[in-house]
């Protein structure tokens, strides 16, 4: 009888948890390694997350649906101008789940993380081990952690984030992520310290200035509103307060919700770079941002790599997979499953990565004539279908 493959994965982010559930959900066992020393450090600080319809379907694939109470599904994201809280545009999302097949929810990172470790069944959950690289061999692929120790496993899936260990085993190694010259303020506020028009009904707001955005959406409930601020940076070093006083001239909208956040969030610089021109090298495969670092301002992060977890497993998983996990050639001279993977997710993270780069300009244009034009674009919805209409499961089997 043929021995079980030796999977492990390198990051308990939302990505590796989620590809620990998709891998029980076909069968496949995996032990899970992160740096962070304790569960409750897994949920990034309670702050807030949007998952789209595409990342919902693929939540439900897994098995990971947050509970009803724990979620929002707001009913619109309504673009804004900065200076004066005009609408530019509103794109309803009230018929997501009749359209889409799916909702559209806001919730908080805590939440979605209880979820996904609800579902990784009887995954491996190794805490405290930071890996700091990885050697492909013919006897599989040998991780190295910062303790010194050492882990062997037929397959590694690299799910550890922008700056990922793994991404130089691959002969990335140049093509890390870069700093985006933009950084962002994120908060967790109580509603009822907000205005009643930032609060009801349940909307995802988003204000377009002069080389800046801000974002707010309801979670846990709607008893919170999740804020996020951008502000351009010449490095990645982040002041809160300046960034904050750099929206002193914006609509009283946004400087409500800045008032109020002060003081409860962090600031990070936000990286980004070009999908890496492969996924995998023998039995190592890279996923979520580790593969697609990715700016937030179309909040595909966390879909994104719901849809790699599922597709990933789903290749893993299919009766054709006798070529796992790194062969040259499957049977027949097909495409081995992380081949196959690989063809699949490369094409949706260049679709999406040139779709961020059009929004990195359009959401920071000075006033002008630019500005002008594009604000009558944005009084008509922007084509989602291709995005939020998008099925993991079904794109491997079609």
């Amino acid at each position: 009888m043929q021995e079980p493959p030796r999977i492990a994965v390198v990051g308990a982010g939302i990505g590796g948890l989620a590809t620990a559930a998709a891998l029980a959900r076909s069968g496949l066992r995996c032990d899970v390694f992160d740096s962070r020393d304790h569960p409750g450090r897994l949920a990034g600080m309670g702050l807030g997350i949007q998952i789209s319809p595409n990342g919902v379907r693929a939540l439900r694939e897994i098995g990971a649906t947050p509970p009803p109470s724990t979620v929002v599904r707001p009913d619109a994201v309504e673009l804004r101008r900065w200076r004066d809280n005009s609408l530019l545009g509103r794109a309803p999302l009230d018929d997501a789940e009749t359209r889409y097949g799916a909702p559209y929810l806001t919730l908080t990172r805590a939440e979605l993380s209880g979820a996904l470790l609800t579902a990784i069944g009887g995954a491996g959950l190794h805490l405290g081990r930071r890996c700091v690289g990885a050697s492909v061999g013919r006897g599989g692929v040998r991780l190295r952690f910062a303790d010194g120790g050492e882990h062997l496993a037929d397959l590694v899936i690299g799910a550890d984030g922008v700056h990922s260990a793994l991404r130089a085993a691959l002969g990335n190694g140049g093509l890390g992520p870069r700093f985006s010259g933009h950084v962002a303020y994120r908060a967790v506020v109580p509603a009822s310290e907000l205005p009643t028009h930032l609060v009801s009904p349940h909307r995802v707001r988003v204000w377009l200035g002069p080389g800046r955005h801000c974002v707010c959406y309801p979670v846990r409930g709607g008893a919170q509103v999740n804020v996020v601020a951008t502000a351009p940076s010449p490095s990645p070093e982040v002041n809160p307060e300046k960034l904050i006083l750099g929206y002193a001239e914006w609509c009283g909208s946004v400087r409500a919700l800045l008032s109020a956040a002060a003081g409860r969030g962090r600031a990070w610089p936000l990286w980004s770079g070009a999908p890496v021109p492969r996924r995998h090298r023998g039995g190592l495969v890279l996923l979520g941002d580790a593969a697609h670092p990715a700016l937030p301002w179309m909040a595909q992060g966390a879909s994104q790599a719901l849809e790699d977890a599922v597709a990933l497993a789903r290749c893993l998983g299919s009766p054709d997979s006798r070529g796992f996990p790194g062969s040259s050639g499957a049977p027949g001279g097909g495409l081995t499953p992380l081949e196959r993977y690989d063809a699949l997710r490369g094409a949706r993270a260049a679709r999406l990565a040139a779709a961020i780069r059009t929004a990195t300009d359009e959401h920071h244009l000075p006033d002008g004539l630019r500005q002008r034009r594009r604000d009558r674009r944005l009084s008509t919805p922007p084509d989602r279908d291709w995005l939020y209409g998008y099925d993991a499961a079904a794109g491997v089997t079609s």
